[in-house]
């Protein structure tokens, strides 16, 4: 018993000198030994896990605590909650924590890394807030930086605009995640500033290190430098955000979730050019623990971008399976089933597609604003125009929206619709009336429901709305004007009195400068002023003026064998063949009586020939076959007399039969 004391006592002693020494590994080899003389031993049990987390040997601690649990108890709540999260059993670890009969300092921590894991930002910002405010020890940097991370977060996936909690920017995280704020506030030149900033002050602060190199650097840079390039991309500046997210990726810096975001960024960026880039990209956001290091709305964006790549490779059924993935996981979603959509309309499987998108808006209906304009798009495409409207006119959110009054009675006047057009204008103004009554939208519509009335001959319909107008602005002339030309068809007597509120012709009367305005530079025809005949100018007695300079005439060129003696040729400019004295070649017999036509065919035979076919041929054929018989006319009759009998002859048998596909009109070689 004595030398199995002195045994433990100087095992306890080597542990000791291991943990000063930060020699874990060494020290858990002393505690196995003191375990194997003292089973249930529990500071060595204790020890043990301490050790095995320090060597990230998780597992092995978390089957440690489970089996001596009864012996351990709640001493090491939080080593579990601990080894839990690092082992990405998020939820185990919530249950762990708030199962604790005593909430201490790190307890409190690790909760709120667990809650801002789970995204639950209000609550992991109200146990920051306390810890910030109730503790003071060497850890209020990274207390305040962690939550100025879950203000940032609020700002960016949840578009909440939290009040400044005054925190400071001494810190390049702290700079980094103010940064981030701004731009879910969508102020992304000041958060572009404030990223210079956080570059500038991390090369200070990393400077002064000796051990830091350049490349630790850049390394640490990384995520700046991608927050940077995403905030140019969000600007249009497409080039210089592919410049440094290309530099982000060649550092090939240890965080898995940064690579995946910026080679997700490159490839919206690539869209459906560059795809061979892309799909090597694509690799990066399928790295281990990619779904450990973002937040949701990152890994979704991912993988809505994997659909969409596949459908630009041509990889149908990947995308279907991309996508049918997505609206599992995310049923409310309008994406996934745009992207099905998207890919059904590739293959010109248009009616799919719009059964599709009518399925999912009578689903979710909370959702079937975005898809019932996709499904107008749709049919638009297709021609089917009043389709299109009633789907727009069942959007309740966009129903009396002026772009979509706009667009409905465009579309309803292609399709000469007025009525329907009129309706749609009544609809709006009525729903303004009641909400937003002398509102510029609401006057703005009744305008133009006036002007629309007015253009399509509803003088009568139109005087209605011209009033409104005319009493909320009863100097404005043109209204006037219109509302007494509307009343000249129906009240005369109306027209007459309305008439008098019009202008005297004395107080329309304005000071114009004629000869300015015809000057102008806007003016298209300038009256050119009479020159004034002055003393100095008077016109010269005759033969002191100047003479002109009169030109000389240029001697034409005349042929090489030109005869001054001999009279010109009248009849020279005209072909050798219908001058009057030509007779023709003497060569050959009976030349006179071969016409100018093609080889082997006569004057009269193409005047034949033309004739069956006008009077035979042409009543029967379509405007398709027109075509062909101006070929035949061309390349046929008019080349072998003989090949037209064959033809005749074959038409006759076949009883003059019309053409009824296109494939007979191109068995012919033009």
């Amino acid at each position: 018993m004595a030398s199995g004391g002195g045994s433990v006592a100087s095992l306890w002693t080597e542990v000791n000198r291991c943990g000063q020494n930060g020699d874990f590994t060494r020290a858990l080899k002393a505690l196995n030994k003191i375990l194997h003389e003292v089973k249930d031993d529990v500071t060595a049990l204790h020890c043990k896990i301490v050790c095995l987390v320090q060597n990230g040997s998780f597992k092995e601690a978390l089957n440690v605590m489970n089996s001596h649990s009864k012996v351990l108890g709640s001493d090491v709540v939080f080593e579990k909650a601990y080894c839990e999260y690092r082992l990405n059993r998020v939820e185990s670890a919530l249950k762990t924590i708030e199962g604790a009969s005593e909430q201490t300092d790190k307890l409190k921590e690790l909760y709120g890394q667990v809650l801002y894991r789970l995204e639950r930002y209000d609550e992991c910002k109200a146990v920051y807030t306390d810890l910030i405010r109730n503790s003071q020890d060497e850890y209020e940097e990274e207390r305040k930086t962690n939550l100025a991370a879950v203000v940032a977060a609020m700002s960016q996936w949840e578009q909440a605009s939290p009040d400044s909690l005054g925190l400071p920017e001494s810190t390049y995280e702290l700079c980094y995640n103010a940064a981030c704020t701004l731009i879910g506030q969508g102020q992304l030149t000041e958060a572009l500033n404030k990223l210079r900033q956080a570059e500038e002050v991390c090369r200070v602060s990393l400077a002064d290190d000796s051990d830091v190199t350049e490349e630790d650097i850049e390394s640490e840079l990384a995520v700046i430098h991608s927050q940077m390039a995403y905030i140019m991309q969000l600007q249009g500046r497409t080039e210089e955000a592919l410049q440094l997210y290309n530099q982000v990726i060649k550092l090939k810096p240890s965080d898995v979730g940064l690579l995946a975001v910026t080679a997700n960024n490159i490839i919206t960026i690539n869209k459906d050019q560059n795809v061979f880039d892309s799909k090597k990209k694509v690799k990066l956001t399928n790295a281990d623990g990619v779904e450990y290091k973002l937040a949701k709305k990152q890994l979704q964006a991912i993988e809505f971008n994997k659909a969409l790549l596949a459908m630009y490779t041509n990889q149908a059924d990947q995308c279907r399976k991309l996508s049918s993935n997505l609206q599992s996981q995310n049923p409310g979603h309008p994406r996934p089933v745009l992207i099905q959509v998207a890919q059904l309309c590739r293959e010109k499987q248009h009616s799919k597609a719009i059964e599709l998108l009518q399925q999912f808006s009578d689903q979710h209906p909370e959702s079937a604003s975005g898809i019932k304009l996709t499904m107008a798009q749709l049919y638009l495409t297709q021609g089917h125009v009043t389709k299109a409207c009633d789907i727009l006119r069942s959007i309740e959110d966009f129903k009396h929206k002026p772009g979509m009054v706009s667009a409905l009675v465009t579309m309803y006047s292609h399709e000469e619709d007025i009525d329907s057009a009129i309706d749609i204008f009544s609809q709006a103004i009525q729903h303004y009336q009641s909400k937003q009554p002398g509102s510029a939208t609401h006057l703005a519509l009744v305008r133009e429901a006036a002007n629309f009335k007015l253009k399509y001959g509803r003088k009568k319909e139109a005087i209605s709305d011209l009033e409104q107008l005319w009493k909320q602005n009863p100097s404005d002339i043109h209204t006037l004007a219109q509302l007494i030309s509307a009343y000249s068809l129906v009240d005369t007597d109306k027209a007459k009195s309305l008439s008098k509120h019009l202008p005297s012709p004395d107080t329309m009367s304005f000071n114009v400068d004629v000869d300015e305005l015809e000057n102008s530079h806007g003016a298209n025809y300038v009256r050119k002023k009479a020159a004034k005949v002055t003393g100095e100018n008077l016109p010269k007695e005759q033969g002191q003026g100047e003479i002109k300079k009169k030109r000389k005439k240029k001697k034409g060129k005349l042929p090489k064998n030109f005869d001054p003696k001999v009279a010109p040729d009248l009849e020279r400019w005209l072909p050798m063949r219908e001058r009057s004295y030509y007779r023709g070649k003497k060569k050959g017999k009976k030349k006179e009586q071969i016409g100018k036509g093609t080889q082997g065919a006569t004057a009269g035979a193409a005047e034949d020939v033309l004739e069956y076919f006008v009077e035979s041929f042409l009543p029967s054929f379509d405007t398709f076959s027109i075509d062909w018989l101006f070929w035949l006319i061309i390349k046929d009759i008019f080349r072998v007399k003989t090949r037209f009998s064959e033809l005749k002859a074959t038409y006759k048998e076949q009883k003059i039969k019309k053409f009824k596909t296109r494939s007979a009109f191109h068995c012919f070689s033009f």
